[in-house]
């Protein structure tokens, strides 16, 4: 590495400066309370009889309060007589184990002395039709034997590809309860076709599963709850979209664009199933999405503890670290790769030493007129935006943003030290 050395020792690194972005952000204040207002101002649990086994979709996704919502589903199973279980419902993440999948859920929060419920999970699936294009269509199989079943997920642009549909409520039905056997299937035709299988997979499984609804979540610009929705099912694929022109208005951005360089401290599976949400990179694996930042270059520095080494994701990036290498489980990413047929998420960048060679790499390539007039944003994660580093050659345009607060005077960052202390 001593060339490497040598070729970037004399790259500028700019002075950071730290910054609020502010967003619009309504929030619910009792999430416990909202979700039990959501169903006590509808007669959707009626459909629930004394005894129902009752399954309960719950995905992946860090979602906000998780457990306080699957809890609150599981308490209003109960109080109708019901008996709730739980379902792991994310295609071929945690591994595409029984075990990965369960350990997924407890992660997240979702334990069995925490939520009320027992958790059964299986990879075992029941194929219940396909498509006119031949296209199988799965199912969870503990789904299938439920009595009834129910459906938590986040409502929210998906990072793939766009339709009236994206990632929600029909997607975790097609994909999530269709374990890796589905998700494998839904991909199999690329995510060219995504919004139209997605919701033409969902009602083939709702017609022979008897999901009765499912609870929709809708999140702020800071990751917090912003409102819950119960939405029966045979009205989701109406109000799902409807949902999700919401959950648009309400997502956080980088604020500053062009940008050189973009510097990522973290990426992981409880980050984004992208491991970085394109919605804020402005770097897409695939053709069909855009949107966000134009970004020159991106360096990505270390993966998340909760992400247990699968780096999905990191193939976006420009340069990474060692560190991550030393992170990657392989199996894990490829399992992801594999089933969605996406494989760019996962190769792998210029490797350096360090973070600052890492950050000097991403600088030099990024084919800036002036060095020394970089513009670059640090953010910890995609899910963490409200408060970002900028160098100093954006403050002016800082400076001219109402949604901007400056935090700090231009200060040199150590990036030596692992996580770019101070």
């Amino acid at each position: 590495m001593s060339v490497i050395n040598h070729i970037l020792q004399d790259i500028p690194i700019p002075r950071m400066v730290k910054v609020r972005q502010k967003f619009p952000a309504p929030e619910l204040e009792d999430v416990a309370g909202e979700v039990r207002r959501a169903f006590g101002n509808t007669d959707i649990l009626k459909r629930i009889s004394p005894n129902d086994q009752v399954a309960i979709a719950v995905g992946s996704r860090g979602i906000a309060d998780l457990p306080i919502l699957v809890r609150e589903t599981v308490e209003a199973v109960k109080s109708q007589g019901g008996k709730p279980f739980i379902v792991p419902a994310m295609g071929s993440h945690g591994g595409a184990t029984a075990e990965g999948q369960r350990d997924v859920l407890e992660q997240l929060g979702v334990k069995e002395d925490i939520i009320g419920a027992q958790i059964h999970s299986s990879m075992e699936v029941v194929r219940v039709g396909q498509l006119p294009n031949g296209l199988p269509v799965y199912t969870d199989k503990n789904a299938y034997e439920a009595d009834k079943v129910i459906v938590i997920n986040r409502i929210k642009p998906h990072t793939a590809f766009r339709g009236p549909v994206e990632s929600g409520l029909m997607k975790m039905i097609t994909i999530g309860l269709g374990k890796q056997k589905g998700a494998e299937a839904a991909h199999s035709y690329s995510f060219k076709y995504m919004a139209e299988h997605v919701p033409e997979m969902a009602k083939i499984v709702m017609k022979q599963v008897p999901i009765i609804f499912g609870l929709g979540v809708l999140e702020n610009a800071y990751d917090r709850p912003a409102k819950v929705a119960v939405v029966p099912a045979e009205l989701m694929e109406e109000k799902e979209p409807q949902l999700l022109i919401e959950a648009k208005k309400l997502m956080p951005r980088i604020l500053f664009s062009p940008l050189d360089v973009l510097v990522v401290k973290e990426i992981g599976k409880d980050i984004s199933g992208d491991g970085m949400d394109p919605n804020i990179t402005g770097r897409y694996a695939t053709p069909y999405a855009s949107g966000g930042p134009e970004v020159s270059r991106i360096a990505v520095l270390s993966l998340t503890d909760k992400t247990h080494g699968n780096a999905n994701g990191i193939g976006m990036a420009d340069v990474t670290t060692r560190k991550v290498l030393k992170q990657t489980e392989w199996e894990k990413g490829y399992a992801n790769a594999l089933t969605s047929t996406v494989v760019s998420v996962v190769k792998f960048p210029m490797v350096l030493e360090t973070e600052e060679l890492a950050v000097k790499a991403a600088i030099k390539t990024c084919n800036a007129f002036d060095l020394s007039k970089i513009r670059l944003a640090y953010i910890s994660n995609t899910l963490n935006i409200r408060e970002i580093w900028i160098s100093e050659s954006l403050m002016i345009e800082a400076d001219r943003l109402e949604n901007i607060d400056v935090l700090s005077e231009p200060i040199e960052m150590d990036w030596s030290a692992e996580g770019a202390v101070i």
